[in-house]
């Protein structure tokens, strides 16, 4: 859906006067999400086990991020593979509002994408939209985020193997709908007893889900790069944001009450 102009306007506002608020460091980009981080949750630890994906596929990986908006996490991948790049079919989303858009996002639609690369991260995909067909012929390795809410692909599917891969490994992670929620209700709905805070925490879930897809012939060395990161993972390297999930319950391997299946946040799940 083609961004309009007021509505960025708008938008931009409420977010400037937010900020003249001075709110709590890092609340925004929860808050805000379109401005000041992106509509999915990650830790560094996510990065580094995208880039594991990426460097079982290749010495000198080639990274493509679609869909990336303003490449807030583009920019942290970049900062592992400095030649990471995006691509955004909305380029007024820079051009509307004096963003400068970085050289290294290329503004075109998903289906102008033709070389054959190593690595493409698809971070959202709006509902009613389905360009997976596009981003299996871009890549050997896939990752992909999206939430339980439907989110991805006109059937609510974000399942890449009908196009030739292999689900090598899964893990869940708050979405921002879910951190956004309790940022509010600690923070900004002065109405709302701490009896009634605890409740709402206790309801809380993690509906956010990675899937790291690999070509059957490279699947095995995808699965043991990434086996590897995990093993080594150390959650006191991180990105300075990452407190704010900690005060809203959603640890690194925090178990919630409200997952059934008994995984744990950040756990890697081996297929």
């Amino acid at each position: 859906m083609p961004f309009m102009l007021d509505d960025l306007k708008k938008a931009q506002q409420a977010y400037r006067q937010f900020l003249e608020r001075r709110p709590p460091e890092h609340h925004a980009r929860y808050i805000f999400p379109f401005f000041a981080g992106s509509y999915f949750c990650y830790r560094k630890i996510d990065v580094r086990r995208v880039v594991a994906v990426a460097k079982a596929a290749s010495s000198d990986p080639s990274y493509l991020d679609v869909g990336c908006g303003y490449g807030d996490f583009l920019s942290k991948i970049r900062e592992f593979l400095p030649n990471a790049s995006g691509v955004e079919k909305e380029g007024g989303i820079f051009y509307a509002l004096g963003v400068e858009k970085p050289a290294y996002i290329e503004v075109a639609p998903v289906e102008s994408i033709a070389k054959q690369g190593d690595m493409a991260f698809v971070g959202w995909m709006e509902p009613g939209v389905d360009f997976r067909r596009q981003v299996s012929k871009a890549a050997q390795c896939i990752v992909t985020t999206f939430d339980a809410g439907g989110q991805c692909g006109i059937n609510g599917g974000c399942e890449y193997d009908e196009f030739g891969y292999e689900r090598v490994a899964w893990w869940r992670t708050p979405s921002w709908i879910d951190v956004n929620a309790e940022v509010m209700n600690r923070y900004y709905t002065p109405t709302l007893s701490e009896e009634k805070k605890e409740q709402l925490a206790d309801l809380r879930s993690a509906h956010n889900f990675w899937y790291v897809y690999a070509r059957p012939d490279i699947a095995d060395k995808v699965r043991e790069s990434l086996r590897a990161q995990a093993a080594m993972e150390d959650p006191h390297d991180r990105f300075e944001f990452e407190g704010v999930l900690d005060e809203c319950g959603f640890g690194y391997k925090e178990e919630l009450l409200t997952v059934t299946s008994a995984r744990r946040l950040w756990e890697v799940v081996f297929d």
